[in-house]
């Protein structure tokens, strides 16, 4: 049982890695700008927090809630900060094994929509720790896990 498990475990991170790039391929290089209205200052305090929580940028904003939402359960949170450092934090279901190829994929879709810059991945445990930190320096073109 414990390897139908692993191996279904790696598979949906196979199929993550696949959405991720096939979407982000299709996306013609950019996440779209939804058009947003001004929030009036009577808006309540939830409101303003979670749009805070996925992105501080319109652009971040809509990546962090794509990155969510076609991680088929496998992120279970993500943020993005100044377009260029994008926090998630995984599900229990995500295997030890599984974390670096999952970041990997995320810093390849990452760095389609926010080309020419430095940009960061941190990956959280279901417990909110920092579990691994994914660099991507534009100069060398290389990925850094630390």
């Amino acid at each position: 049982m414990s390897l139908l498990q692993q191996s279904r475990k790696i598979f949906a991170a196979l199929v993550l890695t696949v959405v991720l790039m096939i979407t982000t391929a299709c996306a013609g290089g950019t996440v779209a700008q939804l058009d947003r209205t001004t929030t009036a200052p009577a808006a309540s305090r939830d409101v303003a927090y979670a749009q805070l929580e996925r992105g501080n940028t319109p652009g971040g904003q809509t990546f962090g809630n794509w990155v969510v939402q076609t991680s088929q359960g496998l992120i279970k949170d993500a943020y993005v900060r100044d377009n260029n450092k994008l926090g998630i934090v995984i599900s229990p279901q995500v295997r030890p094994n599984e974390v670096r190829p999952l970041a990997k994929s995320l810093v390849q879709g990452f760095r389609k929509n926010f080309p020419n810059q430095d940009l960061k991945v941190l990956v959280y445990s279901p417990d909110k720790q920092l579990i691994l930190t994914t660099e991507y320096d534009v100069q060398t073109n290389q990925v850094k896990y630390t």
